[in-house]
């Protein structure tokens, strides 16, 4: 194998909805004894669900299981409104992890169908996402795959509304998007698009390195919908050839001349810092980047009065007043990379 030069993406990896969720069950784990429950892989990422299983965190799709008074975290793709009103019941600590991208679709969904709207909601079907977010109003909600699902609604009398599923590629999601438009010129779509500023950044990052490499490697598991998307881009841009892998261990060895790299928003910086190791590039690496994300997203609020509830408890005991206040500097400090490095236990 000869790699000459490795082009780096620029954003890549890590979201600020994957590192409040990471922490977030970081947490959890610290604070109660194992076996923490997590509804679903609390990020799409085989790596991070692992690291998580080491811990004694035991990832469920189904909240019944969860025995009476035992923790549960629900996953950063957002849940259905019962499978919330189930954890509740079990009588233990919930702490739902839901991106606020998502809860911000969750909302419009609400509010739209109260209105009387239907809604095309854009996603795949199956994925956590959509099947969190279509039952919000099941009965509103209409699962949108393709132009023909469109024109199968193209008679329903009534406003219509568009929203979609936040990891979905940025042509994919176009193309539906003008086609509905057309199909119902009246219809009704959010200031902003429902699309994560960060999908839409490290797609972006991907179409200035695609473009001239011999080879692309996208970093994320298969069933990370923002992973596929990067590599549906790598695609379009003409790369002859694009790979999808869970690590370094996966990668051929015939890779030659100008390699791309990127990761999904849920594949950590470890992951790619060994796929350089393994490229080894004659040349060394050079970063291309679109531009600096600087969000953060604070623990759930559940996690938050939890943590503060603990620290007041300290302050009582060693006799220290008014240190229990959420420090959010320190969140954002901390990272979910430090989580996942073993020093950082």
């Amino acid at each position: 194998m000869k790699v000459d030069l490795v082009v780096l993406a620029a954003p890549r990896g890590f979201c600020a909805g994957v590192e409040k969720a990471i922490k977030a069950l970081d947490w959890m784990t610290r604070v109660f004894e194992p076996p923490v429950y997590c509804y679903h892989e609390i990020v799409h990422n085989q790596f991070v669900v692992d690291y998580f299983k080491s811990l004694g965190v035991i990832f469920i799709d189904d909240v019944d299981v969860v025995p009476a008074g035992a923790p549960v975290m629900l996953s950063a793709h957002g849940s259905p409104p019962q499978v919330i009103e189930a954890a509740l019941r079990s009588g233990g600590t919930v702490i739902d992890a839901v991106c606020p991208l998502v809860t911000k679709v969750h909302h419009e969904l609400k509010v739209r169908a109260k209105k009387g709207y239907t809604v095309l909601y854009v996603g795949h079907e199956g994925h956590e996402e959509a099947v969190g977010t279509m039952a919000v109003a099941p009965d509103a909600a209409h699962l949108i795959q393709s132009r023909e699902d469109i024109d199968a609604l193209a008679s329903r009398s009534g406003p219509v509304a568009l929203l979609s599923q936040t990891t979905l590629s940025l042509d994919e999601w176009q193309d539906l998007r003008e086609y509905a438009e057309v199909t119902f010129p009246d219809i009704w779509m959010p200031n902003h698009s429902d699309l994560c500023f960060a999908t839409t950044n490290r797609q972006a990052a991907l179409r200035e390195v695609a473009t001239g490499a011999d080879a692309v490697i996208v970093i994320g598991s298969a069933n990370s919908s923002n992973t596929v998307a990067l590599t549906k881009v790598a695609e379009a841009a003409g790369c002859p050839r694009v790979l999808r892998v869970n690590g370094a261990y996966e990668l051929p060895d015939d890779l030659f001349g100008t390699v791309a790299v990127t990761a999904g928003a849920s594949a950590p910086e470890s992951l790619v810092n060994e796929v350089l190791n393994f490229l080894d590039p004659t040349d060394g690496v050079t970063v291309k980047s679109v531009t600096v994300e600087d969000e953060y997203f604070p623990p759930p609020p559940e996690l938050r009065e939890m943590l503060k509830a603990i620290s007041a408890l300290v302050d009582l005991v060693l006799q220290t007043p008014g240190s229990s206040s959420f420090d959010s500097q320190a969140d954002r400090d901390f990272t979910a990379a430090q989580v996942l490095s073993s020093v950082s236990r």
